[in-house]
């Protein structure tokens, strides 16, 4: 990829009042209709929901991919939907849920939003896309907000209509840059794509706050098969003082498994670097498969959203997939995005018990939501509300509400909590150098 690719913003700082925001999202709703179905008379995202009609909703991963992919998600969200309607539904309502596959491609993710809007779901709920750019027009278009969002890109902190549960990556990367302040050079490998570009301001972000200068920036395609040159390059770069041994930061997704195979066999000559990452990156089960203690990770830093697997504050989580989806193992636990999903669907559920008997449709989600609506999720994260703008506005991130990471270490071959509780990222953020 040559230069850098303007990320744009469906954002408006300072123009959309709660009233104007309605105008502009009727407007789009009128267009997205006249779009999708010729003499269609029903507005997309409006109707659904009443009475004791089913609920309907989307969640939409990519899979089967040579990059990222992330079958636990929309599997988990179709368990959690068996699990709560084997429970009489939300408030006596059937919950509906419906998949889709964005192969990890712009327009394959058009085409879920496109068919979100036709099928009159009233939210998406706690999907994975690196595409916002393409999918979020045509959920504005509809006014269907989106709940929950794994946070891998910009838009979903931009956009009036998204409902991050989590800090994303901006988060995860500056939480990291903390906690490696002493470590030699850093290294940061990511994708050579858009949603890459995002990634070494927000790392060195923490490394500032740490007062360590910037990591080195060296960018990898997201679907190789080998890194065998990007890993020596990288060794080179953190160990060039012995006294002073560096770190290397691998944030490649799927594929980081892919560059720590290529890593592990050219360290040898390097035992004293050291890796760290981020989780969707890693984690336990990858670290069971490259080795466990003996494995590359071991001694690794993690940043992650949310606490350990092995904390009880997932148990509720974990039931659902005792009882809905024992055996299926595109569903594991200590994934963050099938975590994610889960909060999102506590999120959804809250919202839809606020509502009582009225009618459940993507107004009256995004209604509940603007009008101050709190929602606990049991420890797992702050308590969750969102403004219109919030405190990271002024750097870009105005929808971002829970800038909390934990802080996790491989020890022994298992990946356990360093320290207690979250840590707040908010002000190393708030001084990240980010050009959006």
């Amino acid at each position: 990829m040559t230069g850098r690719r303007r990320i744009t913003s469906t954002y408006l700082p300072g123009l959309l009042t709660r009233h104007a925001k309605k105008g502009v999202l009727s407007a789009g709703t009128a267009v997205a209709c006249a779009s999708l179905l010729a003499g269609c008379g029903v507005v997309p995202g409006t109707t659904g929901g009443a009475g004791d009609d089913p609920i309907t909703v989307m969640t939409w991963a990519p899979e089967d991919t040579k990059a990222t992919n992330k079958p636990g998600m929309p599997a988990f969200a179709r368990a959690y939907a068996r699990w709560i309607n084997a429970k009489g539904g939300i408030n006596g309502r059937e919950l509906n849920v419906l998949t889709c596959n964005d192969h990890n491609d712009s327009v394959a993710a058009a085409k879920c939003a496109r068919r979100a809007a036709k099928e009159n779901v009233v939210a998406v709920v706690g999907s994975y896309s690196q595409y916002a750019d393409s999918f979020f027009p045509s959920l504005e278009g509809a006014g269907i907000p989106y709940i929950g969002g794994y946070g891998i890109t910009n838009a979903e902190f931009t956009s009036p209509l998204s409902y991050p549960v989590n800090g994303g990556q901006p988060a995860l990367l500056a939480g990291l840059g903390s906690a490696l302040a002493d470590c030699g050079p850093v290294t940061l490998v990511r994708p050579d794509t858009i949603a890459g570009d995002q990634l070494p301001p927000l790392l060195d972000s923490g490394l500032k706050a740490g007062g360590h200068r910037a990591a080195n920036d060296q960018r990898a395609a997201e679907d190789a098969t080998a890194y065998d040159s990007q890993a020596a390059r990288a060794l080179r770069a953190t160990a060039g003082d012995p006294t002073d041994q560096g770190c290397v930061v691998p944030a490649l997704g799927d594929r980081t498994g892919t560059f720590m195979d290529s890593f592990r066999r050219a360290r040898e000559d390097y035992s004293g670097v050291r890796t760290a990452t981020v989780l969707g990156s890693v984690d336990q089960t990858v670290i069971d498969a490259t080795g466990g203690a003996s494995g590359p990770y071991e001694g690794s830093y993690i940043t992650g959203w949310y606490p350990v697997a092995s904390d009880p504050r997932w148990d509720g989580m974990k039931q659902v997939i005792r009882e809905q989806a024992f055996g299926d193992n595109r569903i594991d636990p200590a994934d963050a995005g099938v975590q994610t999903t889960w909060i999102a669907y506590t999120v959804f559920r809250k919202i839809v018990e606020s509502l009582g008997d009225g009618e459940v449709t993507a107004d009256s989600v995004t209604e509940a939501l603007d009008n101050g609506l709190k929602v606990g999720t049991g420890g797992l994260t702050p308590t969750l509300h969102w403004k219109f703008q919030d405190k990271l506005a002024a750097v870009g991130f105005p929808r971002l509400v829970n800038a909390n990471v934990t802080l996790q270490v491989v020890r022994e071959g298992q990946l356990v909590s360093a320290r207690k509780g979250f840590v707040d990222t908010t002000r190393t953020l708030e001084d990240a150098d980010v050009n959006y």
